[in-house]
C-alpha cells in the first residue's frame, strides 16, 4: 500500500500541471495510468475502469476549482457561457455516470481509447474554423452541455477536450476558451462524481476505503498535488503559446491510452 501513496502524487503533479495549462481536468491522463495502478495493486479486473473513472473524476472537482480561479485572474472565464452550459451539463454527467455502470471494462477501455485518439488527432490538426462561426444562444449551449456532460462522465474528463475545441470552433480566443473549460469542470466533476458514488454504492467487492467508484486514498494524493500544480498550469497558459504544447500532449496521451486498452483488453 505504500508504494501507491507516493505514485498518486506524482500523478497528481502531472495531471494537474496539464488541467490549468490546457482546460483540460487532468482525466485523459488520470484514467489510463490509474487503470494500471489499479491492475497492479490487484482490484478486481471488473471493476478497475469504474474506479478509474469514478475516483478521476472526483479529483476533477478540486482541481478545476484551483484552475479556474487563476484562470478568472487573469479575466479568461466567460461566466455567461458557463451559466448557460452548466444545466444541461448536470443532467449529461449523472445519465452518462448511470450508463458507466452497465458498461463492462473492455467496453470502457475501447470507448474511452477511441476518444482520446480523435481528440488527439483534432488537436494536432490545429484547423482554422470560418471566420462566420459564432457561439449559439442558451437553448443550443444548453444543449451542448448536455453532449459534453454526457460523454465526460462516461470518459471521466473534465470536459475541455470537447469544449475547448467547440469554442475555438465558434472563433473564441484559445486562452479564454482554455479559462471557459476549467469553469466547465467543476458542474461536469460534481454531477458525475455524484453519479459515480450512486452507482457504486452497493457494488459487492470494491476496494477497502471506497466511495462508491471513488478510491479515497487515491483521491486524496491526486487531489494534494494537484491543486498545487493546476495554478501553475494556468499561469504559465497566459505566458506562452500552447500550441507545440498541445501536440506533445497528444502524442503522451495517444501513447497511455493505448497502454491501457492493451492492458485491459489483452
Amino acid at each position: 500500500m505504500t508504494i501507491w501513496l507516493f505514485a498518486y502524487p506524482l500523478l497528481g503533479v502531472f495531471s494537474g500541471f496539464f488541467a490549468g495549462l490546457l482546460g483540460i481536468g487532468g482525466g485523459a491522463v488520470m484514467v489510463p495510468i490509474l487503470a494500471m495502478l489499479f491492475t497492479a495493486q490487484g482490484f478486481a479486473h471488473e471493476q478497475v475502469m469504474h474506479l478509474a473513472l469514478g475516483t478521476s473524476m472526483a479529483t476533477i472537482l478540486f482541481t478545476s476549482v484551483a484552475s479556474l480561479r487563476t484562470h478568472h485572474q487573469h479575466g479568461a472565464v466567460d461566466w455567461g457561457v458557463v451559466a448557460r452550459m452548466t444545466p444541461g451539463i448536470l443532467v449529461g454527467t449523472l445519465a452518462g455516470a448511470a450508463l458507466a455502470r452497465v458498461i463492462d471494462t473492455r467496453s470502457l477501455a475501447v470507448m474511452f481509447t477511441l476518444f482520446i485518439l480523435a481528440n488527439a488527432a483534432y488537436m494536432i490538426a490545429d484547423r482554422k474554423p470560418p471566420a462566420s462561426h459564432r457561439l449559439p444562444g442558451m437553448p443550443g449551449l444548453s444543449t451542448v452541455g448536455l453532449g459534453i456532460g454526457a460523454v465526460s462522465s462516461l470518459v471521466a474528463i473534465g470536459g475541455a477536450a470537447l469544449s475547448v475545441p467547440y469554442m475555438t470552433w465558434c472563433n473564441v480566443r484559445m486562452q479564454r476558451a482554455i479559462g471557459t473549460a476549467a469553469a466547465i469542470g467543476f458542474p461536469i466533476a460534481l454531477g458525475g462524481s455524484v453519479g459515480y458514488v450512486i452507482n457504486g454504492r452497493l457494488v459487492p467487492g470494491l476496494p477497502e476505503y471506497s466511495l462508491g467508484y471513488i478510491y479515497l486514498p487515491a483521491l486524496a494524493g491526486l487531489v494534494l498535488a494537484g491543486m498545487a500544480m493546476a495554478p501553475v498550469g494556468a499561469r504559465f497558459a497566459h505566458r506562452v503559446s500552447v500550441k507545440s504544447l498541445k501536440r506533445v500532449f497528444a502524442g503522451v496521451l495517444v501513447v497511455l491510452a493505448l497502454k491501457m486498452l492493451l492492458g485491459m483488453t489483452g
